[in-house]
């Protein structure tokens, strides 16, 4: 891109209404979540059609993938929200550094616990909460997605980067495309090909490297301000330790989501194969529901990070309160419908199997109870991590599946059985929301202050 497009890139992030300018931002960002959500759905969709130890087995398997999901958010996150604020300083050069940096680091990362992980498959399978009858499924399914966990890693940070620059739309591409190519592709391999499970994987893994191609083209092929160049990868630790440190409240909300999943599988297991099924299928749903709001939030993001960038405190405090408003308007509608539809989502998975639509409804329902509060969380940690506050953001991620989430499973199974591990998450999204109110209330003093004084100096 030349000096003028790059203008005309800052001159729209910096200028635009933020409602418009957010709303543009975020429904790529929102479809392209959903698709992905989707996509993980379809496997425990059509993978459920083979045994209810089978669609367990996807329940293992992607606490695996969150951890590699939480290497690429760690890096693509933490590179994106630096990198937004740079372009909001005009400094492109840097920029493209911590692009690269954050690129190459992701796709090292992945070939490490691609090669880790296949050492080790059955001992970790057997950690993450696999049962006897579950493993064999568990283990064909997490094999393949191994190989692909390289591009995976790589494909989130690519993903980032071009949202923390305004270019959602093209990130969309990337990421909607393969989704598509998934939900294609898994009946054919389970069922016409009869791969099974592993069939699933294999269409996973294939549509990974389809997505990767897709990412690394819009780079390639000069649409985005940023360049991913080998050369241009940091040699210093100030650039490493700025995008991790950033990117560490990603860090702790992916990993912790996949301990969390582990803890709730093994919790689950207590009760049978149904009960780890019921969590799994409803892990899923509420993927797609959250997914509604991160993407929100991420359209939400490289709009506060060039306005905080470029100094212009108003349009920040306009962009939080219209995501929080806007979040909570979309969590409530979808709440209605979650408490209302509970069975007859459940039905969709495993309708010949009556305790898993049970115990999958009672956990749908309870969630739905605290999903209203959880545009607050979202936005909170999402403001806190762009603008480098990554204390506060850290500690509001951890909140949700690991402070709260972690000794709420061990102690409330043991106090009242399968409810307690139905109301675990629901009871920890509220405690999260109250951690939330104690950062909240200061920024917003601190904000009203910044706002004052940038007002004041354009009336001298």
């Amino acid at each position: 891109m030349n000096e003028q497009e790059h203008q005309q890139q800052y001159d729209r992030m910096t200028k635009t209404p933020i409602p418009r300018l957010i709303t543009t931002l975020a429904v790529p960002t929102m479809i392209s979540m959903i698709v992905t959500a989707i996509y993980n759905m379809a496997d425990t969709f059509f993978v459920s059609q083979l045994g209810t130890s089978a669609a367990g087995a996807v329940g293992i398997v992607f606490s695996l993938m969150a951890l590699i999901q939480a290497v690429g958010f760690t890096l693509g996150m933490g590179s994106g929200a630096y990198i937004s604020r740079l372009l909001g300083q005009q400094n492109y050069e840097k920029a493209n550094e911590v692009s690269s940096t954050g690129f190459f680091t992701a796709l090292f990362f992945g070939v490490f616990l691609s090669v880790v992980g296949l050492l080790f498959l059955d001992p970790i399978m057997g950690l993450l909460g696999a049962t006897p009858t579950i493993l064999p499924f568990a283990r064909d399914y997490a094999k393949y997605i191994l190989f692909g966990a390289p591009v995976m890693c790589s494909s989130f940070v690519m993903n980032n980067l071009l949202r923390s620059e305004g270019k959602a739309s093209l990130a969309m591409i990337g990421i909607a495309s393969g989704g598509v190519i998934n939900i294609i592709l898994d009946p054919i391999f389970i069922f016409v090909f009869d791969l099974g499970i592993s069939g699933a994987a294999i269409a996973t893994l294939i549509s990974q490297c389809i997505s990767f191609c897709i990412l690394l083209s819009q780079f390639l092929r000069g649409k985005s301000i940023l360049k991913l160049q080998l050369r241009r990868m940091a040699r210093t630790a100030e650039t490493y330790g700025t995008i991790l440190r950033t990117g560490f409240p990603s860090f702790c909300r992916q990993g912790l989501a996949s301990l969390a999943t582990v803890a709730l599988n093994v919790s689950a297991a207590v009760y049978g194969d149904a009960a780890v099924a019921a969590m799994s299928i409803v892990g899923k749903i509420f993927m797609i529901v959250i997914s509604v709001m991160i993407g929100f939030g991420q359209g939400f993001q490289p709009v506060c990070g060039y306005n905080y960038g470029s100094r212009q405190y108003r349009r920040v405090k306009s962009a939080i309160v219209f995501s929080m408003k806007t979040g909570v308007v979309l969590m409530m509608i979808l709440c209605v419908l979650g408490l209302i539809f509970a069975p007859q989502l459940m039905a969709l998975f495993r309708r010949e199997d009556a305790e898993v639509i049970s115990i999958g409804a009672r956990a749908i329902r309870a969630q739905c109870v605290a999903l209203p509060l959880f545009p607050i969380v979202t936005i909170s940690n999402m403001t806190f991590q762009v603008l480098g506050r990554s204390g506060k953001a850290t500690l509001i991620s951890a909140g949700r599946q690991g402070i709260f989430f972690l000794p709420l499973i061990a102690v409330l199974p043991q106090l009242f059985g399968i409810g307690g591990v139905v109301w675990t998450q629901a009871l920890a999204d509220v405690l999260t929301f109250i951690l939330c109110v104690p950062f909240l209330v200061p920024f917003f003093r601190e904000l009203n202050g910044w706002i004052a004084q940038e007002e004041g100096v354009r009336a001298q």
